[in-house]
C-alpha cells in the first residue's frame, strides 16, 4: 500500500507508522479438512474443537505500538537538523494462555479439494495487531470403490470369462446406498468402458447437475488346462480366426 507523501518528513514517517500499526496481523493457520467422497456426495456437518493461543491481560504495562519518528531541531539561524527517535506507546501487559474452542463446519455437498472455509480472527495471535485467520483446506480421502475427476465418477468392475462372453446382470453400490444396474447382454472386451449419466457427483454451483459414473471392465481368465475336447468346444462356438499381430502398443 502506497502512503501519501507529506510536505514534512514527519508528517509523512507518521503516516507511514499508523499504517504499519493497521497492517499488524498475526499468521493465518490453514488446516487440511480431511472428508470422504461420501460426505462430499451428500453433505455433512463437523465439529472441530481447537486450542487456540490468545493473549489476556495480566497486568502492568509493556511498551508497544513502537515506531521511527523523526524530529527537527534547529541549529543555527536558517538551519535545521533532522534526527531520527523511536517512539512508544504504553500498553497493558499480556500474557499467552490457550482456549478451547468448538467450530462448526459444513461439508457441501459437490465440494472439491483446494476449497476453502474460512474463521476470521481464528489464527495465531499478535501482540500488538489483531490474530490472523483460520483456514480449513477440504482433502478428500481415498475411496476404496471410486475415483472422482471433477463431478465425474470412475470404477472398475472385473467380470469372469463367462460373463464377458455370454453377458451379465449387476448393481454397484452407490454412495448414498442406492442400487446403479449393470447390465449387458453382448460381449464386453477387456477395458471396455460405460458411461452411467447423472450418477456421479453433485456440481457445487449447481446441485442439480450430476457428473457422470465411468465404469471400467476387467476380465478375469479362468486358471488351469482345457481338454482337447473343451477347445474343441470353444472353436465351435467362437469360430473366431487368428488375429496374430505384433504392434508397438506405446
Amino acid at each position: 500500500r502506497r502512503s501519501r507523501r507529506g510536505r514534512q518528513a514527519v508528517v509523512s514517517t507518521q503516516s507511514t507508522g499508523e499504517q504499519e500499526k493497521q497492517e499488524r496481523k498475526g499468521s493465518d493457520v490453514v488446516v487440511d479438512l480431511v472428508v470422504t467422497l461420501e460426505e462430499l456426495y451428500l453433505g455433512n456437518f463437523v465439529t472441530i474443537q481447537r486450542n487456540r493461543p490468545v493473549y489476556k491481560e495480566s497486568g502492568g504495562t509493556r511498551q508497544c505500538n513502537c515506531r521511527m519518528e523523526m524530529k527537527t531541531h534547529m541549529t543555527g539561524p536558517g538551519s535545521f537538523q533532522m534526527t531520527q527517535h523511536r517512539v512508544c506507546d504504553q500498553c497493558p501487559g499480556l500474557k499467552l494462555v490457550t482456549e478451547t474452542e468448538d467450530l462448526e463446519l459444513e461439508i457441501e455437498p459437490g465440494m472439491v479439494d483446494g476449497m476453502v472455509q474460512k474463521f476470521s480472527g481464528k489464527g495465531e495471535p499478535h501482540m500488538e495487531g489483531e490474530p490472523g485467520d483460520l483456514y480449513f483446506k477440504v482433502k478428500t480421502l481415498k475411496h476404496p470403490q471410486f475415483h472422482r475427476s471433477g463431478d465425474d465418477l470412475y470404477t472398475n468392475l472385473t467380470i469372469s470369462l463367462q460373463e464377458a462372453l455370454v453377458g451379465f446382470e449387476m448393481e454397484i453400490k452407490h454412495l448414498d446406498g442406492h442400487k446403479v444396474p449393470v447390465k449387458r447382454e453382448k460381449v464386453t472386451w477387456f477395458g471396455a468402458v460405460i458411461m452411467k449419466k447423472g450418477e456421479g457427483m453433485p456440481n457445487f454451483e449447481n446441485r442439480n447437475k450430476l457428473g457422470n459414473l465411468y465404469i471400467t471392465f476387467d476380465v478375469k481368465f479362468p486358471r488351469g488346462e482345457l481338454t482337447a475336447e473343451e477347445k474343441d468346444s470353444v472353436r465351435s462356438i467362437l469360430k473366431q480366426a487368428s488375429v496374430q499381430t505384433v504392434y508397438n502398443g506405446l
